[in-house]
């Protein structure tokens, strides 16, 4: 037993360093790439001693920088949601963008967009935020409703979709009579993409995101009480009305912060968490939320590194390349879960 728990430690400390290490290499690809090359040394310079060509420097701090840090941030974001909303239903197929509640974010947002638009009035990232939390919040009330009528969760997964599909149905409509400055700006947005990042956004984000992690962090006890039943968890001393609610609230503000900043990206909050599990081999919540964020941040990383430099100066939706690699994911997921039925 001593033996296995001393493997147990250190694979999970091994995952940590792989996911760090990525994470590090990722930073100083995506700094360095773009039209504009730099040398790792100038990189460090300018980061750490403010030093180095004006041109460069402005680069780096205000549009390569808060870019990373906005992906960091909302990619891990989005990973714990999923996370959160797999405990939630119990499959590993749940996700924000499979549910539908990242089209809900996108259907008020984008109402709001338009209401303060056509009056030119600038939303604020707060405004955004409490829109898309609305958002997901209706749409996480239409799912709740559903699973309470069906009893399998391919169900569940199905009405989810059609949710989306409802919202995105009425957004477009929306969109069709809007004014054609703020189509542009709807567009681009809906597409999903963390371009035009600024350091206001980010310290907005940052401050949402960090709070939500440490509340979903201090409920690891009871996470890992509910994953071996309600009953269990019951008498451990969960209060299970109160943890549910939490968890609901929890992963739609993650996933809502996630759809004003940067519009809906699919498959993360799916494919994240399961390659974490795999990776460290175990489902405790206390392991599995910080690798979940360390995860989300590495493959937003390396699909928005994609999304811009494939082919530049054309910029892919982030949506679009983060489906590429995390729909085989799901595939996979799905075909494991059936032989094991």
């Amino acid at each position: 037993m001593e033996d296995k728990g001393r493997r147990n430690h250190a694979r999970y400390w091994f995952s940590f360093l792989i996911l760090l290490a990525l994470l590090v290499f990722l930073i100083i690809w995506n700094i360095n790439a773009g039209s504009i090359h730099m040398s790792v040394q100038e990189i460090f310079r300018i980061i750490f001693r403010h030093q180095g060509d004006e041109t460069f420097y402005n680069i780096i701090w205000e549009i390569r920088l808060p870019r990373i840090l906005s992906v960091i941030i909302l990619g891990g974001a989005l990973s714990v949601s999923g996370f959160l909303l797999q405990t939630f239903f119990g499959n590993p197929i749940a996700g924000p963008f499979v549910l539908g509640i990242s089209s809900g974010a996108k259907l008020v947002v984008s109402l709001v967009m338009i209401f303060f638009l056509s009056r030119s009035v600038v939303v604020s990232s707060a405004a955004m935020i409490i829109a898309a939390f609305v958002g997901s919040m209706i749409s996480m009330g239409f799912v709740l409703l559903v699973s309470k009528k069906v009893n399998k969760m391919s169900m569940l997964v199905i009405s989810g979709v059609m949710i989306g599909y409802i919202c995105s149905a009425i957004t477009d409509f929306v969109v069709t009579f809007a004014d054609d400055s703020n189509i542009v700006n709807l567009h681009n947005w809906s597409l999903g993409s963390f371009s035009g990042m600024s350091w206001d956004n980010v310290k907005v984000m940052a401050g949402v995101v960090v709070i939500a992690l440490g509340l979903t962090f201090l409920m690891s006890k009871p996470i890992s009480a509910y994953q071996l039943g309600e009953a269990y968890a019951q008498n451990m001393g969960v209060n299970i009305k109160l943890f549910r609610v939490a968890l609901i609230l929890l992963s739609s503000v993650l996933s809502a912060c996630v759809t004003a900043f940067a519009g809906p990206i699919s498959f993360v909050g799916i494919a994240v968490p399961h390659l974490v599990k795999n990776l460290l081999k175990t489902s405790k919540p206390i392991l599995v939320i910080p690798a979940c964020f360390l995860g989300g941040a590495v493959f937003c990383l390396f699909c928005d590194l994609i999304a811009r430099t494939v082919f530049a100066p054309t910029e892919l939706s982030i949506s679009s390349v983060t489906a590429v690699f995390g729909a085989p994911v799901v595939i996979y997921i799905m075909i494991r879960k059936q032989r094991q039925v």
